[in-house]
């Protein structure tokens, strides 16, 4: 994540159009956070991460619909994002849902940073593990378009989306039939690259429904200015962290560097005395 993270984290969400990339992930991350130990002084001092074990899938997953949502609220004009989205009655959301010239498409955010992609129609692993995320991103575009069609004149087709955040690579051996799989560099530019098929009126009736509260479930209220807040302090005590481990890491291994050189200086000398002590 960039340090603007921060900054953005600052809005007021009071509408449906107005929730934020990962206010529900937020929510949780902060919910298991609250049970974290505080560190030592000499945990801060090397580099311990602040993050309590059940919380840190929920963080990175947070950070992950954060940068996601940036880069989709950079989507050019006729180009609608929403964050956070409700649905179902087990607390699961719609990571992002984009309406547009080129349609509805519901985006279900993976932060695998670093990690290697492999797909193969409803197969996805990473780094050889698999995970259930095609059926689910299908299963949540499934919803929406049930939603919209109960609600419009006229079906919608939506298009569910994969969006990998930094992952190390991405292998399609064959396409799913409905999800597409992207990473997050390259969403923004896929989106633009589709064909118009929903005209101006079309798209603001697609977001009349949605930005509806009535559509979707509904949630406990809280004070989203807050959560934002104790979330960008969180987010801003890892970095540091992880920058620290990292200064130790450098540190580490410079010394070791050091040694061997300081041995290899002293191989001229400690090897005649080697040999005359096994002559001896």
């Amino acid at each position: 994540m960039s340090d603007k993270l921060s900054g953005e984290l600052m809005a007021t969400a009071a509408t449906m159009r107005d929730r934020f990339a990962g206010q529900l992930v937020i929510d949780e991350t902060l919910r298991q956070q609250t049970g974290a130990t505080p560190r030592t002084a000499t945990q801060r001092f090397f580099g311990r991460s602040p993050l309590a074990d059940e919380a840190r899938s929920w963080y990175l997953g947070a950070v992950g619909e954060i940068a996601v949502g940036g880069i989709l609220e950079r989507l050019p004009e006729g180009w609608s994002t929403r964050h956070a989205l409700p649905v179902g009655t087990k607390g699961t959301d719609i990571d992002h849902l984009v309406v547009g010239p080129g349609g509805v498409f519901t985006i279900n955010t993976k932060h695998h940073a670093g990690k290697s992609i492999w797909v193969a129609r409803r197969t996805l692993m990473v780094d050889g593990h698999r995970q259930p995320y095609i059926p689910a991103a299908t299963s949540e575009a499934g919803k929406v378009a049930k939603l919209l069609g109960a609600r419009m004149p006229h079906p919608v087709p939506v298009q569910p989306l994969l969006v990998m955040v930094d992952p190390k690579r991405i292998t399609v051996k064959e396409r799913p039939e409905r999800v597409r799989v992207l990473n997050s560099h390259e969403v923004r530019r896929w989106l633009r690259e589709q064909p118009a098929v929903l005209s101006a009126e079309a798209v603001a009736d697609v977001l009349a429904v949605i930005d509806d509260p009535a559509s979707w479930r509904s949630t406990e209220a809280g004070d989203p200015v807050a959560a934002r807040a104790r979330f960008a302090a969180l987010h801003d005590e890892v970095r540091a962290a992880r920058k620290r481990r990292r200064a130790w890491g450098f540190a580490g291994m410079a010394g070791m560097l050091a040694l061997l050189g300081g041995l290899l200086a002293l191989l001229p000398t400690l090897v005649p005395l080697m040999f005359g002590a096994l002559a001896g």
